[in-house]
C-alpha cells in the first residue's frame, strides 16, 4: 500500500478494542499512543506491556506509546480514534474540546448511543467539537480475534468518500480486510443496536433454546434494527452488511460477546446490578436497549425484541414471560 507509514494516531481508550488497535496501526508502521484515564493502570500497563483486564495474553508493543495525559497524546497525532464507552464520551469530548484539534481526523469505535440525548457518537462530535473531518469503523470485530491475528473484515463510513479510503488504507492489513461505506448513519446504528438483540440471543442460550430460536433471533432482529435505521435516515440495505447483519451475527454466537453473556445471566435469574459488577467490562447493550426503546417510540416504530429487552432489563420482567409475549403476538405476513 502506498500509505504514509509516518503517520501519528492517538486511540482514547484503553480498553480491549482500543489496545487492539493501537497494537494494529502499530504494527502498520504507525506512530501509535494510546491513551487511557486511570494513571495507576496506565503505569500497570507500562510496566507489563499487556493489558489484563481487557486483553489477557497479548503483548503490546514497545512501539505503541501509553499515556494517561490527554493533552499529549491528542497533540502528538493527526488521527485520533475513540474508542471509550458511549455513555462516556461526552465527557471525554469536553475535554478535548479543550484542546487544539485544528486539522485533525476523528475516527469513532464505539458501539452506543447516549441515553441523554439519544445521539450516536458522529452526533456527540458534531454538537461539541463542530464540522470536521469525521469516520466510523464498525462491523464484527471482536477484538481478542484482531489481536491474534484471525482473520477479521470490517467496514469505515464517512460523509467524506475521500476520507473513507483513506482510513480504509490506514487499518487494512493481510488478515483486517475493511470495506468502505457513505451511510455513516446505518453503520453507526448498526452496530449499536445488535448489542440489545445479542442480549436475547444470551437469554435464548441460558433458557436452553436450541437453533430454531437463534435463528429466528437473528432474522427478525435484523428487521427491526434496519426498520428503526430507516426511520433514522439511514438506507435499509446498509443493515444487511458487515456492521449490521455481520456484527449481528458475531456479538449474537461468540463466546466473548459480553452482551450475549449478560443474557444468559438474566436467563439464569439474576439480577442487572449484581451481574454488572461481576465485570470491569461495559456492556453497551444495556445502556443501549434504554435509547433503542426511547427512539422506537420517538419514531413510531415497532420493535418487539428490543422493547421486551428493555423490558426485562429495566422492569424486571420474567424473560421467559417475555419470549412468550414475543411468541404469541397477533399473527402477520412476514414484513422486512
Amino acid at each position: 500500500m502506498s500509505m504514509d507509514l509516518t503517520k501519528r494516531v492517538c486511540v482514547i481508550g484503553d480498553g480491549g478494542w482500543g489496545t487492539t488497535l493501537s497494537i494494529l496501526l502499530s504494527r502498520k508502521g504507525c506512530s501509535a499512543t494510546m491513551w487511557g484515564a486511570f494513571p495507576d493502570y496506565i503505569e500497570m500497563l507500562k510496566y507489563h506491556r499487556e493489558n489484563i483486564k481487557f486483553l489477557p495474553g497479548v503483548k503490546i508493543p514497545e512501539e505503541v506509546r501509553i499515556t494517561s495525559e490527554l493533552g499529549d497524546a491528542v497533540a502528538a497525532s493527526a488521527f485520533v480514534i475513540l474508542a471509550v464507552p458511549s455513555q462516556y464520551m461526552r465527557g471525554i469530548l469536553m475535554r478535548v474540546k479543550m484542546l487544539d484539534t485544528a486539522g485533525k481526523v476523528f475516527v469513532s469505535v464505539t458501539k452506543g448511543i447516549e441515553n441523554s440525548t439519544l445521539k450516536t457518537m458522529s452526533g456527540l462530535v458534531a454538537e461539541l467539537l463542530g464540522e470536521r473531518p469525521f469516520a466510523v469503523l464498525s462491523g464484527p470485530t471482536i477484538a481478542l480475534e484482531v489481536a491474534n491475528g484471525i482473520p477479521t473484515n470490517a467496514v469505515v463510513a464517512s460523509k467524506s468518500v475521500e476520507l473513507a479510503k483513506e482510513m480504509q488504507e490506514m487499518f487494512m492489513t493481510e488478515r483486517f480486510r475493511v470495506y468502505t461505506n457513505s451511510d455513516l448513519a446505518g453503520v453507526e446504528l448498526g452496530g449499536s443496536l445488535k448489542n440489545i438483540i445479542a442480549i436475547a440471543a444470551g437469554v435464548c442460550d441460558g433458557l436452553g433454546f436450541g437453533t430454531n430460536a437463534k435463528a429466528a433471533l437473528l432474522t427478525r432482529g435484523i428487521v427491526e434494527i434496519a426498520r428503526l435505521g430507516a426511520a433514522m435516515g439511514a438506507q435499509a440495505r446498509t443493515f444487511y452488511g458487515l456492521s449490521g447483519l455481520g456484527d449481528l451475527a458475531t456479538t449474537c454466537m461468540s463466546p466473548y460477546s459480553r452482551n450475549r453473556w449478560l443474557g444468559e445471566e438474566i436467563a439464569r435469574g439474576k439480577k442487572l446490578n449484581d451481574i454488572l459488577k461481576e465485570t470491569e467490562m461495559v456492556v453497551e447493550g444495556v445502556a443501549t436497549a434504554r435509547s433503542a426503546h426511547e427512539l422506537a417510540k420517538r419514531h413510531k416504530v415497532e420493535m418487539p425484541i428490543t422493547n421486551e429487552i428493555y423490558r426485562v432489563l429495566y422492569e424486571g420482567k420474567d424473560p421467559r414471560t417475555a419470549v412468550r409475549d414475543l411468541m404469541t403476538r397477533s399473527p402477520k405476513a412476514e414484513e422486512y
